[in-house]
C-alpha cells in the first residue's frame, strides 16, 4: 500500500468513513508500519493524524462523522498491556467498550437542538472507569463504573438517548439550551421523562439552577403527552367515555384524590404515573424526603380507594406509548369485571 493506493470501492457513506479513518493497529494489519504512516502525515503529506494512533487518509478538514469515528478509535484503542476485556462486553472490535455520548451522540440521534457533529467542540466518549487513557485533542473521555448497552447509529456505538442527554447537560451552563434538549427528547419520542430524570439524578445535576426549571417543563410536557395518549386509547379502542380529570371525595368526608379518568357506573379509575423514579436521591435530603412523602401519600390514597370498592388501574406513559392495545384490554377487563364485584361506596365526583 502506497500513499497513492486508491481506496477500495464502497457501497455507503458509512463504509467510506471507515475506510478513510483508521487506527494504527488497522493500518498495521494492512501492511503500513507506524513509520510509514507518520511519514505520510508530514506537512504537505496526503494523510493527517488528528489524535494519537488515529490516521485520516486525506489532508483536508475532517467531516463530522470522521471526527466521531476518530474519537472512538482513540478511546477504544487496546490498553498498554494489550489485553482486551471479555468478548461478551466488547461493543465493537475496533472501538472496544467505547461509545459516543453527550452532544455528539445527540447529533447522531438527529436532535435539532444539538449542534452538528462537525461543530461539536468536544466529542464525549464513555469508557470504563479502569481505562487509564487520557483525553486528547477534541476527544474527551468520560469514565463510568457501569457502561450502558450502546445503540448503533450510522454504524457507530452510541449511548442511549437518556444517558447521552444527561452527559450533555452535565457540561452545559445555558438554561435555554438545556430546556430545549430536554423538551425535544420528550416531544420527539426519544424517551420518557421519568427515564431522563433518573439519568439526570445519576449524573448529580438535578440541583443545578439551569436544570431545575427545565425538569419542571419536561415533566409538564410528559404529562400532557401521556394524557393525549390516554384520550386516544379510550377513543381508538372503543372504550366507554369516562369522566376526565376529576376529584373524588366521600360525602361529608375526606378528599380521596384526583384521577385522570373515572367510570362512575363501574367504579373504575385510571391514574397516570408521570413521576420520577421512586429510588432517586434527587438533589438533596429535603427533596428526597418530599419525594418519599409523595410516594407514601400515593400508595395510601390508592389503598383507600380500593377499600371503598374503586378499582384503580395504574398506567405509565411508556406502556401507553409502546403497548396501547394491551393497556386498553386491561381497562376493558376492569370495566367488565365491575358486574361481579360488590357495589362500591358512594363517592362525590368534582371537577379537578
Amino acid at each position: 500500500m502506497t500513499q497513492n493506493t486508491p481506496l477500495p470501492p464502497c457501497h455507503s457513506a458509512t463504509t467510506l468513513i471507515h475506510q478513510r479513518v483508521l487506527s494504527a493497529t488497522q493500518l498495521k494489519v494492512m501492511g503500513v508500519t507506524s513509520g510509514q504512516a507518520a511519514e505520510r502525515c508530514r506537512d504537505g503529506g496526503p494523510w493527517q493524524q488528528p489524535l494519537p494512533g488515529v490516521f485520516v487518509l486525506h489532508p483536508g478538514p475532517l467531516s463530522g462523522p470522521e471526527r466521531l469515528r476518530s474519537a472512538l478509535l482513540y478511546a477504544g484503542r487496546p490498553p498498554a498491556s494489550g489485553r482486551r476485556p471479555a468478548p461478551s462486553r466488547v461493543a465493537d472490535p475496533a472501538y472496544g467498550e467505547a461509545m459516543l455520548t453527550g452532544l455528539a451522540a445527540l447529533a447522531l440521534y438527529g436532535f435539532a437542538s444539538a449542534p452538528p457533529a462537525a461543530a461539536v467542540d468536544r466529542v464525549d466518549v464513555l469508557v470504563p472507569r479502569v481505562r487509564r487513557l487520557r483525553s486528547a485533542g477534541y476527544a474527551r473521555l468520560l469514565r463510568t463504573a457501569e457502561l450502558p448497552r450502546p445503540e448503533r447509529v450510522d454504524g457507530l456505538p452510541v449511548a442511549p438517548v437518556a444517558r447521552a442527554l444527561a452527559d450533555a447537560v452535565a457540561g452545559l451552563g445555558d438554561a435555554v439550551t438545556v430546556r430545549r434538549l430536554l423538551t425535544e427528547a420528550v416531544r420527539g419520542g426519544h424517551c420518557e421523562p421519568a427515564v431522563v430524570v433518573g439519568e439526570l439524578n445519576r449524573a448529580k445535576v438535578l440541583g443545578r439552577p439551569q436544570v431545575v426549571h427545565a425538569v419542571d417543563t419536561l415533566l409538564a410536557e410528559g404529562r400532557a403527552m401521556a394524557e393525549e395518549r390516554l384520550y386516544d386509547m379510550v377513543r381508538t379502542h372503543g372504550l366507554k367515555e369516562p369522566l376526565w380529570n376529576v376529584d373524588l371525595r366521600l360525602p361529608g368526608g375526606p378528599h380521596l384524590g384526583g384521577v385522570d379518568a373515572y367510570w362512575p357506573d363501574e367504579a373504575v379509575a385510571v391514574e397516570l404515573d408521570t413521576r420520577a423514579p421512586r429510588h432517586s436521591r434527587l438533589d438533596g435530603g429535603r427533596r428526597q424526603e418530599e419525594h418519599e412523602a409523595e410516594w407514601s401519600a400515593y400508595a395510601a390514597r390508592r389503598e383507600h380507594l380500593e377499600r371503598l370498592g374503586v378499582t384503580v388501574v395504574h398506567l405509565t406513559p411508556k406502556k401507553l406509548r409502546d403497548a396501547r392495545e394491551q393497556q386498553a384490554a386491561v381497562v376493558r377487563t376492569a370495566l367488565m369485571a365491575a358486574a361481579d364485584r360488590e357495589p362500591a361506596a358512594y363517592v362525590m365526583i368534582l371537577p379537578r
